[in-house]
């Protein structure tokens, strides 16, 4: 593959080449983030984690994004532009989570720390390690949230799954299954989402992760029930659009959205009351916890340690709500705008 094909198979590629003093740096240790867009907002932050701890450890970093979220091959090009510039870590959230192991193997074989950010890989050893949320956790927060809220009428629920993509297991999957979970659900097999038998689930519908996504998505479960009273939806791009469906109905005001993501836009959703409660999570630590453990790895073969009984290092997740209920611990949207991605 030569320089023009790799690097027309990404949409986004920036390198910052400076110091911790702000000094061009001969012989740098380099390191690579490599996300799935960089329009969507919760990218942009971790970008922004990931510059400011290279800046302030002299890390020389190159940032890679693909066209869409799902650009797996642009994913696979940026890895082996990384390798070829001999870069001392990878960092990457991955758009397809087992076929990306194929092209990280070469990296790892070549001594590169490859660190998965809030998508785990599949398998998770085929990172060295991954720096993200735990969200199952983040989905079980909202889902306990929503049957608490609800109460007796819980038992009766009518709910919409919008998920990010057909593709499983995924960070989608993981959601999706704590949120059923934490609601009363019984799971069938964790690893899925579709399988469950639960009457009170009217369906499962794809959204791609964007507003127009969570719309059709929206659309297309009303006309299957117009009864719908409880909406997951796997972030808050989805949930506004999810909104709009049920305000094109007249059902805005009378059913519960829950999301993930808690980025600045979303907590304003939840204080507008569009969104009910949402998962906070914080891309910015997860990218400069990941240049950090580069940057140690590069100095003297540390390997990041995992969160104890864990496989993965987590880091963090709140609940984000103005209506709090016994029983599920949670922060007011003031306090949520305050950490918006932090």
């Amino acid at each position: 593959m030569t320089p023009k094909t790799i690097f027309s198979a990404v949409l986004a590629v920036s390198s910052l080449a400076l110091g911790a003093g702000g000094a061009l740096a001969q012989d740098m240790t380099s390191a690579c983030l490599i996300t799935k867009t960089d329009t969507n907002p919760f990218f942009v932050k971790m970008k922004e984690g990931a510059t400011a701890k290279a800046e302030e450890l002299g890390i020389e970093l190159k940032s890679y994004a693909g066209r869409i979220d799902g650009d797996h091959e642009g994913q696979v090009a940026a890895v082996e532009a990384c390798i070829a510039d001999g870069a001392k870590g990878i960092l990457i959230t991955a758009s397809d989570t087992k076929a990306i192991v194929d092209a990280l193997q070469p990296a790892r074989d070549a001594g590169i720390l490859v660190i998965a950010l809030d998508t785990p890989l599949d398998p998770i050893d085929a990172a060295d390690a991954t720096f993200a949320t735990d969200n199952f956790a983040a989905g079980e927060l909202i889902g306990k949230w929503a049957a608490a809220t609800m109460g007796d009428a819980a038992a009766d629920a009518r709910i919409a799954m919008l998920d990010l993509a057909i593709s499983q297991p995924s960070v989608g999957v993981l959601r999706d299954q704590g949120f059923l979970q934490g609601f009363g659900v019984e799971l069938g097999d964790p690893a899925r989402w579709g399988d469950e038998e639960d009457p009170r689930i009217v369906g499962h519908e794809v959204t791609a992760g964007n507003e127009e996504g969570g719309l059709t998505a929206m659309e297309a479960l009303l006309a299957k029930d117009p009864d719908i009273n409880v909406v997951y939806t796997i972030n808050e791009p989805a949930a506004a659009g999810a909104y709009e469906a049920l305000k094109a109905v007249g059902r805005e005001a009378d059913t519960l959205i829950v999301s993930v993501d808690g980025g600045c836009p979303g907590v304003q959703n939840v204080q507008d009351g569009i969104i009910g409660a949402t998962s906070q999570q914080y891309p910015l630590l997860m990218a400069s916890l990941g240049v950090k453990a580069i940057a140690a790895f590069a100095a003297d073969g540390t390997m990041p340690a995992a969160t104890e009984g864990k496989d993965f290092t987590d880091t963090g997740v709140a609940l984000v709500t103005d209506k709090p209920v016994d029983g599920v611990e949670s922060i007011d949207t003031a306090e949520g705008m305050d950490k918006c991605w932090g």
